[in-house]
């Protein structure tokens, strides 16, 4: 399934104001020195078996034509390489001509780009080819990657030397700064340990804006940077860096003023002509949540208009019969899976943004407003209710298909009574059936609703079973996608081009600071579950 648009002479609307002022909040980039911790050798090209080699011995280790040296940078980094050369032999007669393959994870490492037949531009793909001239010779490659494992393979060179990696090195980048971090301890190894994954991954996400991989696409995303800034509120508290980026998605929208589902921001700064339903609507919720942090009047007062143009956009697509029109259920995300029904989840989003966008209206003292908003919010609970509610299924039904995800934004959007909601989210936690839930985007908000309706022990049980998993299966940070009983599942037609570090993944830190901890420790939020 191609999440892609493509609309022929696309001019987004600017607001040079709006522009100006996020560029001041860009934030300063923090840099470490990295070095490897340790190094082996693929036997094959294309194979996960290893030899070990120790860490001493790798400067030491010659490569001639054919032969390979990973080195292992013993966590995931973003940054730049340094590569330092010398030689064995003669005097080098012909450039060394190399490969450079980065990876996030083993599996990657190992993988052959050459079978790779996805819909995403295999340039995504983290491989070099370089020749080197000179040796002995300081090599820095220009672009940013971010990866744990670095393999390096003499595709061809001269017989009379053999090249020798004297020092590498990996500059890191973030805007996270770690001394901002309130100490946290939990007596859970297992929640500690994923506390811990979910800050590393949101700090390589970090850069001069929050984006949504930093291996891929690199850019910022509406639905991402919700989450990203949940996450940021227990953790880095680098609130002007979610202002900029709400600026920025104020700044560059659609011509009729809808906000993009994500923004370019370099060479300048230009909205994508992709727009996603859903994650229009998460701008609200993003705005009124820093709010709610910041007690922020001048964003109040620069974006709410926008705001409020994304709810009555949305409204607008609402049909006589009190249903949604098709195009923006097209237009609505939720997760990366074909057979998913969305009709239930769009309007749950909907319903959802309702309540941020009312809050909104009372901070702005625009009771018109507010009182509008709360009238429509009553017709669409209504109407919801009427088209998804099932009383022989005791849940929510999307066009004949039960779904954890319909289920789940009904309950977000508080569409029934609390004892519907209950059994709605058992039913979700009995399905066995497709359509799964395929990224922890979705396992988020299914955690939530279940953190909702009251059933705090299974929130928590599925919290740690499903980003656990992707500890045990290697990782150092979290994943954009992942099934644990289909490891090498792709939305895109080749796991090489996942990101093993992605923003949507790193909100357990959140969901364990704010609803996992001992009562006494839980802190009153806008998604606070019901007592």
């Amino acid at each position: 399934m191609a999440l892609i648009s493509i609309i022929e002479d696309f001019h987004p609307m600017g607001d040079v104001r709006l522009l100006d002022r996020a560029a001041q909040l860009t934030p300063a980039l923090l840099h470490t020195i990295r070095e490897p911790v340790g190094g082996f050798q693929l036997k094959e090209r294309y194979s996960s078996e290893r030899s070990e080699i120790v860490l001493d011995e790798i400067p030491h280790l010659s490569m001639g034509k054919g032969e390979n040296l990973c080195l292992d940078f013993g966590e995931h980094l973003v940054g730049y390489l340094t590569l330092e050369f010398s030689y064995s032999g003669s005097h080098p007669d012909a450039p060394a001509y190399l490969k450079l393959k980065f990876a996030e994870t083993l599996e990657e490492l190992s993988e052959n780009a050459q079978d790779y037949a996805g819909w995403l531009s295999c340039s995504w793909i983290q491989e070099e080819y370089v020749h080197v001239d000179l040796v002995p010779t300081r090599l820095v490659l220009p672009r940013r990657y971010a990866f744990r494992y670095l393999k390096i393979t003499m595709m061809d060179t001269s017989p009379k030397y053999k090249l020798i990696i004297k020092h590498a090195e990996c500059r890191t980048e973030t805007s996270a700064d770690w001394r901002k971090v309130p100490p946290f301890r939990c007596e859970d190894p297992v929640l500690q340990r994923i506390h811990e994954v979910s800050l590393k991954t949101l700090a390589n996400c970090m850069q001069e804006e929050f984006e949504d991989g930093p291996k891929r696409d690199r850019r910022l995303w509406m639905g991402d940077l919700r989450l990203q800034a949940l996450t940021n509120s227990v953790s880095f508290r680098n609130y002007d860096l979610v202002k900029r980026c709400l600026y920025l998605f104020g700044g560059s929208r659609f011509p009729d003023g809808r906000v993009s589902a994500n923004i370019f921001t370099k060479p300048t700064v230009e909205a994508d002509d992709t727009f996603l339903f859903d994650y229009a609507l998460m701008f609200v919720v993003a705005l009124e949540e820093y709010l709610q942090e910041t007690r922020d009047e001048e964003a109040l007062d620069d974006l709410y208009d926008i705001a409020m143009q994304q709810v009555e956009y949305a409204i607008r697509q609402i049909g006589e019969d009190g249903k949604l029109n098709e195009q923006a259920v097209r237009d609505t995300f939720i997760d990366w899976s074909d057979e998913l029904d969305k009709n239930a989840c769009a309007m749950g989003v909907l319903i959802y943004a309702l309540r941020y966008a009312r809050r909104l209206a009372r901070r702005k003292n625009d009771w018109s407003q507010s009182n509008w908003l709360l009238q429509q919010n009553g017709l669409l609970r209504r109407s919801a209710l009427e088209q998804f509610w099932s009383d022989r299924e005791q849940c929510f039904v999307s066009s004949g298909q039960i779904s954890a995800a319909s289920q789940v934004w009904m309950v977000l959007a508080d569409v029934c009574t609390p004892e519907q909601a209950l059994a709605a989210m058992r039913k979700a936690r009995s399905l066995r059936s497709e359509p799964h839930m395929t990224t922890p985007y979705m396992h988020h908000y299914y955690v939530m609703a279940l953190l909702r309706v009251g059933m705090k022990e299974e929130a928590e049980e599925h919290l740690k079973s499903y980003w656990a998993s992707m500890l045990d299966a290697g990782a150092d940070t979290f994943w954009e996608c992942w099934d644990p009983e289909h490891p090498e599942a792709s939305p895109y037609g080749g796991s090489i081009v996942n990101s093993c570090c992605h923003a949507w993944s790193c909100t357990p830190a959140y969901m364990i600071e704010k609803f996992l901890l001992p009562a006494e420790d839980e802190s009153l939020s806008s998604d606070h579950p019901a007592k």
